[in-house]
């Protein structure tokens, strides 16, 4: 099934992609299969159960939340954010929610939806069942789903539901040597070979406005985060430092002129931004997941505010190539940081902003490729170990940390000439199988590395 860029970058709300956009995905797809099937009205109770990553640290990633939100109909990318925590607290307190925003059930989120701390489901480590039940106590139907990442989520059965339809694409590649070799044949860059790709859904002009839209979702999602003061939500009472920052940029302007890499202050300020926004359960786009999502908007901010020559034109194939390389990893290895660990979360996000300023900065196909490899060739193994069960230490400082890796990576291949030892698909395959032997306490369970050495301490 061939990939388009709008299943890499989408819309959706904090904290976590699997945790938080998965969930309320699987939640409207189980209500409306219930009224597909008529069976809607017939609803007196429901048994919602998380398992695995899901369940030990759903909780965290407010996977409850998501779930209650998307039982009422809401999806990612249109809800308002700023109606959750009133809704859900309404949930709460009278104990009932109404499905697809008709149907008034009882439901008690301590009892109806538990987070099951011992037993995963077999497909997947964040996996989901749903059941409905009528006044009978009988079951009207059960459905399983995965949320595999990056907002995707797949059925008992594997297939997606939530991709673009698999039509037939001029320029099909499963690999990153097909990639390279596809754009010397036809004498295309990698944004124009996902251009033409992406031609066969719709017309260009409508993917144009479509990738500028989701870039003005990260520059908004810059600006929210870095207006905010106060603590985050979680309990740990983790104090916003965006604010403070960007504040301290604008008063002291002249230590640009002492310090040349004042400009990595601003790249640290814009996935700071970014992540903070999405540890509050604020609007930002998953790129490719939301535990990742400040390092790739940071990189595209460096891009328009520090480099002479950028322009719009930049802005969409800076986005179009991030999407080619995050298609690579999504088809191949993984982007879940509780199958692979945060390898695949910033560790992708790290390689796809690599490949994509490589592109943008006048970079060879093969010096693009290179880029992305370096990008991710120095996150291999990274673990993904949420302290609380909250995408907020380390993940906000590893995004900024990921976007300055990813503009060294850029520069390091910009200064080569394409040939390199180690090709981005030989990487790619590298961090899958670390991914594999990675013990599971480091995979998004938080049980392992700072998740309990940071309490303990």
């Amino acid at each position: 099934m061939a990939l388009s860029i709008f299943d890499v970058f989408k819309v959706g709300v904090g904290p976590s992609s699997s945790h938080t956009v998965g969930p309320m995905i699987a939640a409207v797809r189980f209500v409306r299969r219930l009224e597909e099937a008529n069976l809607l009205q017939q609803v007196k109770r429901l048994h919602i159960e998380l398992f695995g990553s899901l369940g030990a640290t759903g909780y965290g990633h407010a996977s409850d939340t998501a779930i209650i939100v998307g039982l009422f109909g809401h999806l990612p990318d249109q809800v308002d954010t700023e109606m959750i925590p009133g809704l859900v607290g309404k949930v709460r307190q009278e104990q009932k929610v109404k499905l697809l925003d008709q149907v008034e059930v009882n439901f008690n989120p301590d009892t109806d939806l538990i987070f099951n701390l011992e037993e995963s489901l077999p497909e997947h480590p964040n996996g989901m069942r749903f059941k409905a039940f009528d006044a009978d106590g009988q079951q009207l139907m059960k459905k399983e789903y995965y949320s595999i990442g990056g907002g995707f989520v797949m059925n008992c059965d594997g297939m997606r539901v939530n991709t673009t339809p698999d039509i037939q694409i001029p320029y099909p590649f499963s690999s990153g040597d097909e990639l390279v070799a596809l754009c010397e044949k036809h004498n295309l860059t990698v944004a124009q070979l996902m251009m033409e790709n992406e031609k066969a859904y719709q017309d260009e002009a409508a993917v144009r406005e479509k990738v500028l839209h989701i870039w003005h979702v990260m520059q908004e999602c810059v600006q929210r985060g870095r207006s905010k003061q106060g603590v985050l939500p979680g309990g740990y009472n983790l104090r916003r430092r965006a604010f403070k920052l960007y504040e301290t940029l604008r008063e002291r302007p002249e230590e640009s002129l002492r310090d040349p890499l004042s400009m990595l202050d601003w790249v640290n300020l814009y996935a700071m931004s970014v992540n903070e926004e999405n540890a509050s359960g604020g609007r930002v786009v998953t790129a490719p997941t939301n535990g990742a999502a400040g390092v790739i908007p940071a990189v595209l901010h460096y891009y328009e505010r520090f480099i002479p020559t950028s322009n719009p034109q930049g802005i969409i194939d800076f986005l179009l190539t991030a999407a080619a390389i995050g298609i690579l990893y999504k088809e191949n290895a993984s982007i879940s940081g509780a199958e692979v660990g945060c390898q695949g979360e910033v560790g992708v996000a790290c390689s796809m902003a690599a490949g994509a300023l490589a592109a943008v900065l006048g970079g060879t196909v093969q010096q693009v490729e290179n880029a992305a490899e370096i990008g991710m060739e120095h996150n291999l193994g990274m673990t993904c170990d949420p302290v609380g069960g909250l995408v907020q230490v380390p993940c906000i400082e590893r995004n900024a940390m990921g976007a300055v890796k990813a503009i060294n990576a850029a520069r390091l291949a910009l200064r080569g000439d394409g040939q390199h030892f180690v090709s981005l698909d030989k990487v790619i395959i590298t961090m899958k199988q670390t991914g594999d032997d990675m013990k599971s306490i480091y995979k998004e369970t938080s049980r392992g590395g700072l998740a309990v050495n940071v309490i303990e301490c």
